[in-house]
């Protein structure tokens, strides 16, 4: 039995809904890292990117490729910057409107006084 397309979805996004993953992948948006490199740039303990780095190579977001005793990881595709750019451009639409109200509310204390 398939599964609908909206499940399907729901299960990428939660694959997505944990900041390290997050912050995986956008660092290899810039191209391949080797795990030391993404250990030095996050914040996390090795056992627990090993953990999310699994997720991401299981979900086929990201690939792995051993150069020698170091493994280097790499996006899947240019979807996955694609996905995150969008993201972007919704959390930028989402605080402009903040930023905006905010304005509109300074403005409107500074008519009080």
């Amino acid at each position: 039995m398939s599964v609908p397309l909206y499940e399907a979805k729901a299960e990428l996004f939660r694959l997505l809904g944990h900041p390290v993953r997050i912050r995986v992948l956008e660092l290899l948006q810039d191209g391949p890292m080797p795990v030391r490199d993404l250990l030095a740039e996050i914040e996390v303990e090795p056992a627990g990117l090993s953990q999310h780095l699994a997720v991401l190579r299981r979900s086929e977001l990201v690939t792995a490729r051993r150069d020698g005793s170091t493994v280097v990881y790499a996006l899947s595709g240019g979807d996955v910057a694609e996905l995150l750019r969008a993201a972007r451009h919704l959390l930028q639409a989402k605080l402009s409107g903040r930023n905006a109200l905010l304005n509109e509310l300074l403005k409107s204390e500074a008519g009080d006084r």
